[in-house]
């Protein structure tokens, strides 16, 4: 069964990257052909998909923040990293990780990130 587990710091102040790792148990993120996303709901707000790793390590960005947002990957920790930079409290959210880019079959548990000074 495929697990994934976001992780990182829960605040972040205005003007700085917030940057989460998602770590994957039970399958690899080089698995054809696979993808890897993130996806965030702010407060009172729906879901938005804000981009992907695939298999191969090609990167998707959502076209509204693909200036602000890097997705790479370890492979030898079968990790993805999601950072966002210049962050505004528009940003707060909770933040997903998923299998998938337009099917979504497995999703973590999600993770609040509050952006404050």
């Amino acid at each position: 069964q495929v697990q994934l587990q976001e992780s990182g710091p829960g605040l972040v102040k205005p003007s700085q990257t917030l940057s989460l790792t998602c770590t994957v148990s039970g399958g690899s993120i080089t698995t054809n052909y696979y993808y890897w996303s993130w996806i965030r709901q702010p407060p009172g707000k729906g879901l938005e998909w804000m981009g992907a790793i695939a298999y191969s390590g090609s990167t998707y960005y959502s076209p509204s923040l693909k200036s602000r947002t890097s997705i790479s990957r370890d492979t030898s920790k079968n990790q993805f990293t999601l950072q966002l930079s210049s962050v505004t409290p528009e940003d707060t959210a909770v933040y997903y990780c998923a299998r998938g880019e337009e099917a979504l079959d497995a999703w973590g548990q999600g993770t609040l990130v509050t952006v404050s000074s």
